[in-house]
């Protein structure tokens, strides 16, 4: 049957097929096997589209399957919308709806639900996703859209058993088809291209049948459920895999099913022989797998026997093999897969095809499917080693991540599925047994401490693996899934799994070792530290916060102790295997210790959550000696590498150094080894803990009271640096209490603060830089209402401003002034800081906060700030301030400073007296005055009594012995001292007081291990300290002398007092001159000050401690010998007049600066600024005085000054642009609104580009060429606009200046060659040079006093001065110029808008373009004046206008021209003519008649054509005759706006009142003109047209008057501007613009001279007619109506003119940015069909354009440079709709502009990288439309780059 079969109608044999299945003798299986045998055979191509036809019939059971779609459809109960996308698709988050973080919505069911005020953005996918709306596991149900709000599907129907019968039975064999193919497809061999393009083609060819399943999916539930039994069902699989099924081809199924077996076999995570291997490795590491490398004597063994094996020594130390079956339950992770049902192999061969996009796509779109959701999670975790095997071995590991990722998220971001497979398929287990066996092949020896017996392994952050993330999609996985309580408990109660966690982190312990080059320069600059990095925080913080987030409740404390004790004996090992006993190495350093940290922050969440007591979980006193060594030596080595000591490591150290603080890392890193030291602190002796701080930082040697040591580890130029850092490191370590007390919501606050003060910062910037609490249940989210309330409480926020620069600020949050006064604390700054600049940015904000609010004037020292309470635990750190040998540093260094020793620094003083400071607040509790009744008899021998710091204060020390070099000051001065009766005392009662940090260091750690050994614990004997000092590695150049020194610490302090103040005893006890008690006096109110106020406010504290302190002081302060070091009173004097004559020269400095800086403030508001009508610093062109005979010139380049001559010219520096801006201007006031839906549109009709371009077609049509290209004007679009900065030079002096440009060798973001430069003097970008025209002043031609010519005579010499010849001018450096500069401006603009004759290049076109440009720029400068005159001369453009000379050089070329007498319109507007009958001639087209041309465009002709200098009362005259002409056009445009009846009304009532003046009524016009028309049938013609135009309003003489009014109006503003220019007359202005009209007519003196000046205006007024006014209005209707024939249709539009444009404006866009992203960001180009990739749109026209998109280049330009041609004639403004910014191109050039819309806090978000919602800025958006008004782009936007024609 089969083969006929295929032959005949395919719904007919469905149907029959359909019909046999319901019989019940199982011949319709029979013969469906039959048929689906040929239709499905292996031998025809997978997806060929007659297969596929059959399937789709045959599943239909003989229907339509468009039908069978929908009717499957209807019988979906699925309530998920589990739509699924790939990576960039655009989808939304809401936390605030959120149950897991991962959860995401599609536009669709984000915009369907209700999401207002919520937390949500807006993200484009990276490895793409699935919808999560419906599904209450990963989100609240309140967010659900609509669609997906049903709680269940009980409204459906139970599908029909015979709807789905027949699917049930082809589906198995569809889907076997596919997995045939699939293994037909497979190679071994990957590596070879050719394989790879097999590949390729195999997946290729099955898309359509993976297609089909995927509509299948998309029938909704009904169809999934078949799907999921079909793919599930063992049976099934069992049947058809194995081939036993297929009885016609036997071979070939055999060959199928091997190759299936084939690739099966390299599935297993290690192969056997491998294994064999590892098992030989577990037994010999025994039982306890303490150290996964086997740190053991058999391991060493086997090490060194498998040398010769490997190849060689490679430099990076031998290769490790990871142990995998210890530990793990189930051998099954690591063995060879075995496959049951269709899904189990499916997914086998997507992983083995690297997870083809389409196969991906098919099993995900199944999940809404519960059942197949269990089942797919079942068997991904099955296959997850395998998945993780592959993803190692992939070169695409990028594109493989993302798609592992897209699927694990959507199976473990639910937390029920998650503890259901940890508990059934192992999957904790499996995940790190894979992750060791990933990092097994990257593992090196590592070289930290003992090389040669150091048998620590650790990852190599070179390899690829970790370079490039590949660990990624694993580490992700594991992290989701510890994110669900149920599961991280059972990983923390499984000892084994901690057990190999532990071993997996301490692989990353001391990774990335650095070694500091003491000799050469690294030769090779390693970039591999950003791995680590990324590694330790990606590998092994992230899961630590995991877990943390589970151990902040009580029941949880036995987790929290368990953690605890793996870490410590995973740092024990780690101890063990690198070999350490008490030193680190010098010179060497790692920043990644991930074990310490474990061990810190769950020390710290287990003594802060769970109240745990923390003696408990702390090792003995060795352990915490060796755990604080390398945290200790890291911050040491941050010291080092800012004090330049690393610099031979090159740049990557710093790099290092700055990532550990950085904000993503430092609460994984800094916090935690600084919270280690801080509990080492806490717990061990202090003495030992500050003298191994100190060694640490190379610094002891400097720790002498000799005024010279001998030079220590550090050169002298680093030792100030590093005992700062040590200093620093010691009050950071005291006083930050992040995890010693502080609440999250302080915490939060203290980053906050710290980071505000430094700089002002946006919203998002400060998002960033808050270190992130990766605890999701913390409350601390970014953004979150908890974080915005505490950003409001702490700061102000600053609306974005506009600087008249054109630069752009964006929305800044600052601190309030609390906050500088109460909470600015430099050590958290200190701490934060990731450039040291900005400590020194924060104090200058700070300086200028006390200079503002008048507290402090001076140079404020770092304010003191008195911390939060220690969490009890904690209390033993405050010992470190009670130990002798911190206060023998104190004292040694206040000593040093006030003795003025070198390396010594304002930073080391504050800090010292920080300390002392912190030292008095937390003193120990026993009283100082106890301490106080032990007489110093008892220790006279030593340095202080006891540890009190209150009464170490004024403890005096006579005399100190030094080791000092044999030149020392202190030599010298030896005989002088031995003279004195002291000496023979100090020598006889050895009182000498001696110290060496390093021997008392050494001691204490003896003392310790001794004490641990014994078991016993004793008080250390206090006098132990004063054992004779002997200095180690002593050199015999040193000499040991004694130094007197007689002073208290107390005493030193009122010593610096008077150093700091400059005067001498300039300290006295405040509270001697109050006699009330110090307790009275509150030091904190000292806070902000310099050193002294520092100084008084320890000695205050002081005297509050104890009476004994108190008395000191008085003591100190009554001594009558001055408290200074001898011969200190001269150089004292000295240093007082020095510090006066600075302070004077910064006081001149100051005022210098600001002298320039208001300079340039007020040069840069004449240069830049547009609007700035109230700056009256004009520059002037021609900056002499009026009554000058020549105007003189500044050559801004050689700095002469004079005239500009013929031979050597003077220009002016100006830009010369191409400008559409008028050509976009509309009818309509209102601009006009974006489209956001298929039904908005835009019509370019309306324009007046347009509008122009359709009169002048439809003149050249009826009417002569070279009179048509005299009858308008042209430049609307593509018209060239000169402006200029108002700058001269002489062109020689610019021709060399252009040359020096030329050999710059300078990279410039302008084009030399095309003759772009900048100005020499404002640096304005500019492109040409307009040679300014030598005046004469006879040519200057005042108004006459009184104009007695009648304007008869004036006519007649306009006539014959048109008549006289234009003389060529002589062959002058300055004609040259003007015909260069005339060639510049040709060249501006492109040739299609130049040449509109039909003769191209004809001497007519270059005419109109000439007076075009003359025109064009007039109009401009209207623009930028507001489209009125209304302001007169106030307008800012006056001062920098180039008309002048632009009409100079445009009129000097127009006069070449000559009119022939015959075209010459001066005759026919002035005299009656005889009229050529049109139809004497017929080749010849007639003349333009009079009524059609443009009027504005023949004053600008014949101004310009005048062969001598124009005088004004011919200028008058000429705007007289033309002002009859425009009246009678006027007239003539509304006489077609009357209906007939009007018309008729208006023609007879005039007849009657014809009166004496009636030649200036506009009655008798209006009816004259009226009835001439008639003549020619022009209104019949129009009439049909009429119907639409009629409007409601009657015309009344007044509304006729009001319209002419406002039809002349734009005439008069343009003749008035060219009598400004032309003659240098002030503009008038007036109030209102309705008296704009009057004053323009008396301007333009068109009044007669009768008129009052406070009469009313009326437009009849200004008629003068040279002739009885009906003859010659009668003359130009016939030139109507004559040619009436010809164009009868057009004539209307001919004649009805309408000269008013509004302003020109930018589309009117929406209010929210989501509303065009919707639209545009998926819309398809409307050339290539395609969605763009960058989407683009134009904001003047809104087209829609392919941003770099080859496929709609046209001629190697893309298609936005080419648009940017067409609509702006080189300047295009383009909104990218995937980026929110705009970019701006012009000419050759762009720049990216910056974006109009921002979100709620100001803040720009480029890219959408953030993706909140975005509102429109209309600030913004109206400086961006003033710049491309007034062509300010290229002076106000810097950064201007090549396009190269690929925008």
């Amino acid at each position: 049957m089969a083969v006929p079969s295929l032959r005949r109608d395919k719904p007919g044999v469905a149907a029959s097929l359909k019909a046999e299945f319901s019989r019940s003798d199982g011949r319709g299986s029979q013969l469906l096997s039959e048929l689906l045998d040929n239709v499905l055979n292996p031998k025809r191509p997978v997806a060929e589209a007659e297969g596929l036809e059959w399937c789709k019939c045959l599943m239909a059971g003989g229907e339509r399957f468009e039908d069978f779609c929908q009717t499957v459809r209807a019988y979906d109960h699925a309530t998920l919308c589990g739509l699924v996308w790939t990576a960039n698709f655009v989808a939304y988050r809401c936390r605030t709806c959120g149950i897991s973080p991962c959860m995401s919505l599609c536009a669709e069911c984000f915009n369907a639900g209700e999401h207002t005020g919520h937390d949500f953005n807006m993200f484009r996918s990276q490895a793409g996703g699935a919808c999560d709306c419906g599904d209450s596991s990963v989100m609240r149900d309140s967010g659900f859209c609509k669609r997906h709000r049903s709680t269940s599907g009980s409204s459906i129907p139970s599908v029909p058993s015979d709807l789905m019968m027949m699917s049930e039975h082809i589906l198995p064999r569809v889907i076997f088809r596919l997995v045939q193919h699939l293994r037909d497809g497979y190679s071994e061999s990957v590596s070879d291209p050719a394989t790879e393009r097999d590949i390729q083609r195999t997946l290729q060819q099955m898309e359509p049948l993976v297609s089909l399943l995927e509509d299948l999916t998309k029938m909704g539930g009904a169809m999934r459920s078949i799907l999921t039994r079909v793919l599930g069902n063992h049976q099934i699989y069992k049947d058809l895999s194995s081939g036993d099924f297929c009885t016609g081809e036997k071979t070939y199924a055999k060959k199928n099913y091997d190759k299936y077996l084939t690739a099966l076999k390299g599935s297993g995570l290690v192969s056997s022989e491998e294994r064999s291997a590892s098992s030989v490795l577990d037994h010999m590491a025994g039982a306890s797998n303490v150290t996964i490398l086997g740190a053991t004597a058999g391991a060493g063994q086997r090490e060194s026997s498998d040398e010769e094996e490997q190849d060689g020594s490679q430099g990076i130390g031998k290769r490790k093999r990871v142990k995998f079956c210890n530990g793990t339950k189930d051998p099954s992770i690591v063995d060879i897969l075995k496959h049951k049902c269709f899904l189990e192999e499916i997914l086998f061969w997507t992983v083995k095809y690297e997870f083809p996009q389409k196969m991906v796509t098919f099993l995900l779109n199944m999940l809404p499917d519960q059942d197949y959701k269990i089942a797919f999670t079942k068997t991904f975790v099955q296959h997850y080693a395998f998945i993780m095997k592959t993803l190692i071995k992939s070169h695409e590991s990028d594109t493989m991540s993302n798609r592992i990722v897209h699927i694990s998220v959507q199976l473990f971001s639910n937390e029920e599925l998650a503890r259901q497979v940890t508990e059934e398929c192992q999957l904790l287990e499996i995940m790190v047994t894979v992750l060791l066996y990933m990092m097994e092949n990257c593992l090196v020896k590592s070289e930290l401490q003992d090389e040669e017996n150091n048998f620590h392994v650790v990852v190599n952050c070179g390899e690829p693996l970790l370079k490039n993330n590949t660990y990624w999609p694993l580490v992700s996985d594991f992290i989701n899934i510890l994110s669900h309580q149920s599961v991280a408990k059972r990983f923390l109660e499984d000892q084994g799994l901690l057990q190999m966690w532990m071993n997996f982190v301490s692989l990353f312990q001391g990774m990335n070792l650095n070694k500091r080059e003491l000799n050469e320069h690294v030769e090779f600059e390693s970039q591999t530290y950003y791995a680590a990095f990324a590694a330790e925080l990606e590998a092994c913080a992230q899961p630590m916060w995991a877990l943390l987030t589970h151990c902040k409740i009580k029941d949880m404390e036995e987790y929290t102790r368990t953690v605890v004790r793996y870490c410590l004996d995973a740092l024990q090992d780690w101890f063990d295997a690198i070999n350490f006993i008490d030193e680190p190495s010098p010179n060497q350093v790692t920043f990644h210790l991930p074990l310490h940290r474990y061990y810190a922050m769950f020390l710290s969440k287990a003594v802060r959550c769970q109240q745990l007591d923390l003696d408990s979980l702390l090792p003995d006193q060795e352990m915490l000696m060796k755990l604080m060594v390398h945290p200790l030596q890291i911050q040491a080595c941050l010291s080092e590498i800012h004090s330049n000591m690393w610099v031979r490591n090159g740049l990557q150290i710093k790099g290092q150094a700055m990532t550990y603080v950085q904000s993503h890392f430092c609460n994984s890193m800094i916090d935690p080894d600084i919270f280690l030291l801080q509990v080492c602190a806490s717990r061990l002796d202090p003495d030992y803990f500050v003298s191994s701080v100190f060694e640490r930082f190379k610094v002891v040697d400097l720790l002498t009271m000799a005024s010279q040591h001998q030079d220590g580890a550090p050169d002298p130029e680093h030792e100030k640096s590093m005992l700062e850092g040590a200093l620093t490191f010691l009050v950071l370590l005291l006083s930050l209490r992040i995890h010693l007390g502080m609440t999250d919501d302080e915490i939060l606050r203290a980053e906050m603060v710290a980071q505000l003060c430094m700089s002002d910062r946006t919203h998002s910037t400060l998002l960033d830089l808050i270190p992130e609490n990766p605890n999701p249940k913390s409350g601390i989210i970014p953004g979150s209402y908890y974080f915005e309330n505490m950003l409001s409480a702490v700061a102000d926020f600053k609306a974005p401003v506009f600087e008249p620069g054109g630069s752009m600020q964006q929305g800044m949050y600052t601190p309030k002034a609390d906050v500088w006064n109460i909470e600015f604390d430099p050590i958290m700054v200190i701490l934060r800081t990731v450039y040291r600049r900005d400590v020194q940015s924060a104090m200058d904000r700070y300086m200028g906060f006390l200079k503002q609010t008048g507290k402090f004037d001076g140079n404020p020292w770092p304010p003191y700030r008195e911390r939060a309470l220690l969490n009890p635990s904690y209390k033993g750190l405050m010992r470190i301030l009670h130990c002798k040998t911190l206060h023998i540093v104190l004292f040694t260094l206040l000593y040093k400073i006030s003795m003025d020793h070198q390396n010594m620094s304002e930073h080391i003083l504050c800090m010292v007296l920080n300390l002392i400071e912190l030292g008095l607040d937390n003193l120990p509790e026993e009283s100082v005055e106890e301490e106080e009744m032990l007489g110093e008899e008892h220790c006279s021998d030593s340095w202080f009594n006891g540890t009190n710091i209150a009464t170490n204060l004024h403890h005096i020390i006579n005399h100190v012995r030094v080791r000092v070099p044999e030149t020392a000051p202190e030599m010298i001065r030896e005989p002088l001292a031995s003279t004195s009766s002291d000496t023979t005392c100090v020598q006889s009662s050895n009182t000498a007081q001696v110290f060496s940090l390093v021997a008392e260091r050494r001691r204490k750690f003896q003392e310790i291990i001794n004490r641990n050994g014994s078991s016993t614990i004793h008080t250390p004997d206090v006098r132990a300290k004063t054992s004779k000092w002997t200095a180690p590695n002593s050199t015999p150049q040193l000499t040991t002398t004694i130094l007197e020194v007689r002073e208290s610490m107390l005493s030193l302090l009122i010593k610096l007092h008077h150093k700091l103040s400059g005067k001498q005893n300039s300290y006295y006890p405040c509270w001697l001159e109050d006699s009330e008690s110090t307790s009275r006096l509150d030091p904190m109110q000292q806070i902000h000050g310099d050193g002294t106020t520092a100084v008084e406010r320890i000695l205050i504290k002081t005297a509050a401690q104890s009476r004994q302190n108190k008395f000191s002081i008085e003591e100190i302060c009554r001594k009558v010998t001055p408290p200074i070091p001898p011969k200190k009173n001269v150089s004292d004097k000295k240093a007082l007049d020095k510090e006066e004559r600075r302070q004077k020269a910064r006081e001149r400095q100051q005022k210098l600066l600001a002298e320039f800086a208001s300079r340039q403030k007020s040069f840069m508001e004449t240069a830049m600024d547009i609007e700035s009508p109230d700056s009256d610093v004009a520059m002037d062109i021609g900056s002499s005085e009026k009554q000058d005979s020549e105007t003189v010139y500044d050559c801004v380049i050689c700095g002469q000054s004079g005239p500009s001559t013929e031979e050597r010219p003077t220009g002016l520096v100006v830009l010369l642009q191409a400008s559409s801006v008028l050509g976009h201007r509309r009818r309509s006031t209102e601009p006009k609104k974006l489209p956001t839906s298929d039904e908005e549109k835009i019509y370019p009709e309306d324009t007046c580009g347009t509008a122009h371009d359709v009169r002048i077609t439809d003149l050249q049509r009826y009417f002569k060429d070279s009179s048509c290209l005299q009858s308008v004007s042209i430049g609307w679009e593509g018209g060239v606009y000169v402006q200029t900065c108002g700058h001269t030079l002489h062109i020689d002096c610019h021709k060399s200046y252009m040359e020096s440009l030329r050999n710059d060798q300078v990279l410039q973001s302008f084009s030399v060659d095309k003759g772009e430069f900048t100005c020499p003097l404002c640096r304005q970008f500019a492109n040409s040079v307009l040679p300014c025209y030598p005046e004469k002043n006879e040519e200057k031609c005042l108004w006459l006093p009184c104009n007695n010519k009648t304007l008869h005579v004036l006519i007649k010499e306009v006539e014959e001065q048109q008549e006289q010849l234009g003389m060529f001018p002589s062959v002058t450096n300055l004609s040259k110029e003007m015909e260069s500069v005339m060639k510049d401006i040709r060249s501006t603009t492109q040739k299609k808008y130049i040449d509109y004759g039909k003769i191209p290049g004809s001497p007519d076109n270059d005419f109109l373009f000439m007076y075009s440009v003359a025109r064009l720029n007039l109009e401009l400068e209207l623009v930028h004046r507001g489209g009125n005159l209304c302001l007169g001369g106030a307008g800012a453009t006056t001062k920098r206008s180039c008309l002048n000379q632009l009409l100079h050089v445009l009129a000097i070329h127009m006069r070449l021209f000559r009119i022939d007498s015959a075209y010459n319109p001066w005759a026919r507007l002035t005299r009656l003519t005889q009229v050529v009958d049109s139809g004497i001639c017929d080749d010849e087209k007639p003349d333009v008649p009079l009524l059609y041309r443009d009027v504005p465009s023949l004053l600008m002709i014949l101004a310009l054509t005048m062969p001598q200098e124009l005088h004004k009362e011919h200028f008058t005259c000429i705007v007289k005759v033309l002002y009859n002409l425009l009246y009678a056009q006027a007239i003539a445009t509304f006489s077609f706006r009357f209906n007939e009846e009007e018309r008729e009304v208006w023609k007879n009532s005039a007849k009657l009142q014809i009166m004496d003046n009636s030649e200036k009524s506009s009655e008798v016009l209006l009816s004259h003109i009226i009835s001439e028309l008639s003549k020619g049938n022009l209104y019949c013609a129009s009439n049909t047209d009429q119907k639409s135009m009629i409007t409601t309003t009657i015309w009344s003489p007044q509304s006729l008057e009001y319209s002419i009014q406002q039809f002349c109006l734009p005439f008069f503003r343009t003749a008035g501007l060219l009598q400004h220019h032309l003659f240098s007359d002030d503009l008038p202005c007036c109030q209102q613009t309705e008296e704009e009209f009057g004053m323009l007519a008396r301007y333009l003196r068109l009044l007669p001279t009768s008129l009052n000046s406070n009469d009313e205006v009326k437009s009849f007024f200004c008629l003068d007619w040279p002739l009885p006014a009906l003859d010659i209005v009668s003359q130009w209707c016939l030139e109507v109506t004559t040619s009436t024939e010809s164009h009868s249709k057009q004539v209307m539009n001919l004649l009805v003119q309408d000269p008013q444009w509004s302003l020109p404006r930018l589309l009117r866009l929406p209010e929210n940015y989501n509303t065009i992203f919707q639209y545009y960001h998926r819309k398809a180009c409307v050339h290539c069909s395609k969605v763009p990739k960058d989407p683009a749109l134009c904001l003047v026209c809104g087209t829609f354009v392919c941003l770099k998109g080859q496929c709609c280049k046209q001629q190697s330009y893309c298609e936005c440079v080419l648009h940017s041609q067409n609509c702006g004639a080189g300047t295009g403004i383009f909104l990218l709709i995937n980026a929110s910014v705009i970019i701006v191109i012009r000419g050759h050039r762009f720049c990216v502009w910056g974006s109009v819309y921002l979100d709620a806090h100001g803040e720009e978000d480029r890219d959408l990288r953030r993706g909140k919602p975005l509102y429109l800025c209309n600030e913004r958006y109206k400086v961006l439309e003033q710049q491309w008004v007034t062509h300010t782009f290229d002076h106000i936007n810097k950064r201007w780059g090549p396009h190269y024609n690929g925008l």
